[in-house]
């Protein structure tokens, strides 16, 4: 077993922030998992889970060991005759893995392409986009128990899945680290474009409806709303669209018409925290390098050299802004590493 010391991460989260860790470790089996859990190291240290880095906003170095999930591997594991199981590696990057079924002739991600980050925290944050959230095609989540050092496998119903919320960041919070997951797709396509923008994008783009178009369209769309980290440093939303009352929502609409908000469930209706924001005048504001995008308010952006503090004041104003104004709290969607 290799431990690398004092190792830059900065390319090792879509932030881009310039922090380095003590100890790092690239793990690539459940193998591997499991013989670094009873190491020395591991167990004299600090610890950090590290994926896609799609998700998190380093705000210092990160004194102790940062496991880097690595694992990889797409596993047909059973089919049905409309339906295919696939068992894939926690490692593999997301919308690489969307992409590829599409290419299989596959159905059930297609509105979730584009998104960063790996498919091992996928179910952690029970991503989704476009009215398709994963614990709609999740049958299982496997892994490793950080304290018993013992393997597990979780189904569908056992990994309380709820909106950008699942057991992962509740009773399991920090205290596993997943290697696999188990999706169930179609071998027939289902194709989900209730969301007006897909069906404008469609059209815009002169497409007829196919999983391939709507991913295609999706991206499109992605690519013109949401920065490429590659190009500035950026975890895609930093919020989560809060969830009120459906009363509430109504008095808003009578005050502010053009609020924006979808029903969540007969009594709670999910608004839109990007819209809520640029309400409140921040779109495209900059505070030395750090920022809010100019084509999308629910982005916090890092023009180059801002630490995570300050992404933080930042966020800290926009919340207490969108408080003042509607009297709605809104929640960070990334994890917060200090």
């Amino acid at each position: 077993m290799k431990f690398q010391k004092n190792i830059p991460l900065k390319e090792f989260n879509t932030f881009g922030m310039d922090v380095n860790c003590d100890l790092f470790y690239n793990i690539s089996s459940v193998k591997e998992v499991l013989l670094v859990l009873k190491s020395e190291e591991y167990k004299k240290n600090k610890h950090l889970i590290l994926s896609g880095g799609s998700n998190l906003l380093f705000t210092s170095n990160f004194k102790g060991l940062i496991l880097k999930n690595n694992i990889k591997g797409i596993e047909i594991i059973s089919e049905e005759e409309d339906y295919i199981y696939l068992k894939v590696g926690a490692g593999e990057n997301w919308h690489d893995f969307v992409l590829w079924t599409i290419k299989k002739g596959l159905s059930g991600l297609e509105n979730m392409s584009l998104i960063p980050g790996n498919v091992g925290t996928s179910p952690i944050q029970n991503i989704g986009a476009y009215g398709v959230e994963v614990k709609d095609v999740i049958t299982e989540v496997s892994g490793v128990y950080l304290e018993e050092i013992k393997e597990f496998t979780l189904n569908n119903k056992e990994c309380n899945f709820d909106y950008r919320d699942s057991i992962f960041k509740n009773n399991l919070k920090n205290k596993t680290i997943i290697t696999k997951v188990t999706f169930k797709l179609s071998k027939n396509a289902q194709h989900n474009t209730k969301y007006g923008a897909i069906s404008e994008e469609l059209k815009d783009l002169g497409l007829e409806v196919s999983t391939e178009n709507i991913s295609k369209a999706v991206i499109r769309i992605r690519e013109r709303k949401l920065p490429n980290p590659a190009e500035i440093g950026n975890s895609g939303s930093f919020f989560k669209n809060p969830i009120i009352s459906t009363t509430q929502f109504t008095e808003l609409q009578q005050s502010h018409p053009n609020i924006v908000g979808y029903p969540s469930d007969n009594k709670n209706t999910k608004v839109s925290a990007g819209w809520l924001i640029d309400q409140c005048g921040w779109k495209g504001y900059r505070e030395k390098d750090a920022g809010v995008h100019k084509n999308q308010a629910l982005v916090l952006v890092n023009y180059g050299n801002a630490s995570g503090g300050e992404i933080i004041s930042l966020s800290q104003k926009i919340q207490s802004s969108v408080n003042d104004k509607f009297g709605i709290q809104i929640h960070p969607e990334v994890n917060i590493i200090g």
